[in-house]
């Protein structure tokens, strides 16, 4: 999330989003589908609880500890996908634009398409397409390079980096709100097992694809 910058769950324009609520479908058998009608998880807890119930008695000699896990993980992916960000949305910006907004922003330098797509884990033709939505309300400005015509460097205007020092407190506070039911101490904690998977992750899950 805002830590916005780590890069959206879903890419904000269709690209990534089915992608991504797509995952938790068929990925591992409905657990963490993205449906916001997907199921309530009835008396004995979340909507992944009653999938795992289910699936334990059809196959109750499988583990199905890993799927408590990626299955909670997508769901919650899912949802927060579905939520809209009331602050970006009155700003007529999207969760995918503002990330590419807020590279700029922390970054603090120009950055080419190519590297804003490595920044925001999106793919060059998206950016692309935000980049030319973002040039059109002048909230960034494309200039070439003096040795190499193909390449370009972006950086924000005035505007757009007014823009985001606008948005952001009223975003964090939205977040925060979003994760209220969860105590503060939990809350690093959370953060702390999520940064030790993705930590993980990084970097493996192309060999495990294989």
């Amino acid at each position: 999330m805002t830590a916005t910058d780590g890069g959206s769950a879903t890419e904000g324009d269709g690209e990534a989003g089915g992608r991504g609520a797509g995952a938790g479908g068929a990925g591992i058998g409905g657990v963490g589908d993205g449906r916001a009608g997907a199921g309530s998880g009835g008396p004995g807890g979340d909507t992944v609880a009653s999938v795992v119930r289910q699936w334990r008695a059809v196959h109750p000699d499988l583990d199905t500890g890993p799927m408590e896990i990626i299955g909670r993980i997508n769901r919650c992916a899912a949802l927060l996908q579905q939520a809209e960000d009331a602050p970006l949305r009155r700003a007529g910006l999207s969760r995918a634009e503002f990330d590419l907004l807020g590279a700029l922003r922390r970054t603090g330098h120009e950055l080419t398409p190519g590297e804003l797509a490595r920044e925001t884990f999106s793919s060059g033709a998206a950016v692309t397409k935000r980049l030319k939505q973002l040039s059109e309300r002048s909230l960034v400005e494309r200039r070439g390079d003096t040795r190499d015509r193909r390449v370009a460097h972006v950086r924000l205007t005035d505007t757009g980096r007014d823009l985001v020092d606008g948005l952001l407190p009223d975003q964090l506070a939205y977040e925060a709100a979003v994760l209220s039911g969860v105590e503060g101490a939990s809350q690093g904690e959370l953060a702390a097992l999520l940064a030790g998977l993705l930590g993980q992750l990084e970097g493996r899950l192309d060999a495990l694809r294989v």
